[in-house]
């Protein structure tokens, strides 16, 4: 709907839309009724995809861990993983979005990866980053893995590349459905002369650094830092308040905006820090292959890393690494702990996406049912392993009850709700920021220091 309304026009048709819809809700109930009534079922229809991808990703796990009881099996656990993920419930059935669709896509994708149909794989994706361009984030990670695992027929026994296996054929291959699919996608909007209409919408620099509600990440705490910095001047009379900029950063607008203290991101900082965090996952990708797993990690830290500094980031985008984790947690228990650590974070920073009264009891209740379930399960298929959690993360993870009793039963009825409304949100923010940042590095660890696989592959 949003290239429709590139195409036909821009700003002032989508304008002319959203009075449409004003006036169809107001004066013509049964026929608003009956859209809204199509949203809600062709978000149902859609996952149907969805469904058919874990079934696919369900074949790719190995069940040497299986237990005696159904519920005990990897294959089980990782389904119930997906299929009742709690932020893809929240944000397709209540906020109302496709994203079941598109990361059933994705997720498919990933399965044609681990079954060798590398064609199908790279095709799923090239769709899929033409449906919605936040893909782009984890395109580094199929590039290079399509490259290296598809493009090299084979590695030598010490897992290097062996140069002379390398097929032109295959890369024609490739580069011929990226273009057929980008013509089939892009053409019409070429033939229109719309193609500058489309990028300047893709990529909304004038935004801002931030999103309304500051998504969990690395700027999230930069923000906050350079706010506390801003008191702390204006306490000891450092800074002059005339200068200042008042509620700039927590104004819940959405708008460019300038730092006090610290210096101002631009979109060129928030691109060089995205790909250098980016860099070693794929490096390690191409030096240290480890198959589709390897891939799979290499994609969750791409994804992670675009989140942590990437440009307006919203906070939906967690959903882009929890999903293809679930794949890995029930695979190890490290990686079964960092799933744990990111998705019950990440879960929680979606909590202000639902603000409304009747909505507080449906989200905390969601959310401990799927949080329960996914520590017990774990636990329950690794428990001849190390605990998941230690001291620190299990004080970390229980600290986010107290932060939503303050946020929603205390914080209202304090003085400080008209002066500071958006402390709940900044401290949200801020909260789950630390334990991403947490999960991120602690991938990033795991990853590094896991050895390539020593012997020769033909793929």
């Amino acid at each position: 709907m949003a290239a429709f309304g590139i195409a036909t026009g821009g700003s002032n048709w989508f304008s002319a839309l959203a009075l449409g819809v004003t006036l169809l809700k107001c004066l013509l109930i049964p026929t608003y009724s009956r859209t809204l009534l199509f949203q809600r079922f062709s978000v149902i229809f859609t996952d149907a995809l969805f469904v058919y991808a874990v079934h696919e990703c369900c074949k790719c796990i190995d069940g040497k861990k299986a237990g005696k009881e159904l519920t005990e099996k990897p294959k089980f656990i990782l389904s119930a993983l997906l299929l009742w993920n709690f932020g893809l419930l929240i944000v397709d059935h209540i906020h109302f979005q496709y994203n079941g669709f598109l990361s059933g896509l994705m997720l498919l994708s990933i399965a044609r990866f681990f079954q060798k149909r590398h064609m199908e794989g790279a095709f799923l994706f090239a769709v899929l980053l033409h449906f919605k361009h936040i893909y782009l984030y984890v395109a580094p990670a199929y590039g290079v893995y399509l490259l290296r695992s598809y493009c090299f027929t084979a590695n030598k026994q010490d897992g290097s590349i062996r140069w002379n296996s390398f097929s032109f054929v295959r890369l024609i291959s490739l580069g011929l459905i990226v273009f057929l699919v980008s013509a089939l996608s892009l053409g019409p909007f070429l033939a229109l002369n719309q193609l500058p209409q489309v990028f300047s919408r893709l990529f909304p620099f004038k935004r801002g650094l931030c999103h309304a509600y500051w998504a969990p990440n690395f700027w999230a705490l930069y923000s906050a830092f350079d706010k506390v910095l801003s008191v702390i001047g204006l306490e000891l009379k450092l800074l002059d308040p005339n200068k200042i900029p008042k509620a700039s950063m927590t104004s819940g607008l959405v708008q460019q905006f300038q730092h006090t203290v610290l210096p101002s991101v631009t979109p060129l900082a928030t691109f060089i820090c995205t790909l250098i965090a980016m860099l070693p996952s794929v490096f390690c990708l191409w030096c240290k292959p480890q198959g589709p797993r390897g891939f799979l990690r290499c994609l969750i830290l791409c994804a992670l890393s675009s989140f942590m500094f990437g440009w307006h980031v919203h906070e939906k985008a967690i959903l882009l690494a929890v999903l293809p984790m679930s794949l890995l947690s029930v695979g190890k228990a490290v990686d079964a702990s960092i799933f744990l650590i990111l998705t019950t974070t990440g879960h929680y920073s979606l909590f202000p996406l639902l603000f409304t009264a009747p909505e507080l009891p449906i989200k905390i209740i969601l959310m401990l049912l799927f949080t329960i379930y996914s520590i017990s399960s774990l636990k329950t298929l690794f428990r001849k392993e190390k605990p998941l959690f230690n001291w620190m993360e299990t004080f970390y993870l229980l600290g986010l009850g107290p932060l939503e009793v303050f946020c929603e039963f205390v914080f209202p009825f304090t003085s400080w709700n008209l002066k500071y409304p958006f402390i709940p949100l900044l401290l949200t923010s801020v909260y789950c920021a630390v334990g991403i940042t947490y999960a991120w590095l602690k991938l990033y660890v795991s990853v590094l220091i896991d050895p390539p696989v020593g012997k020769t592959k033909k793929q």
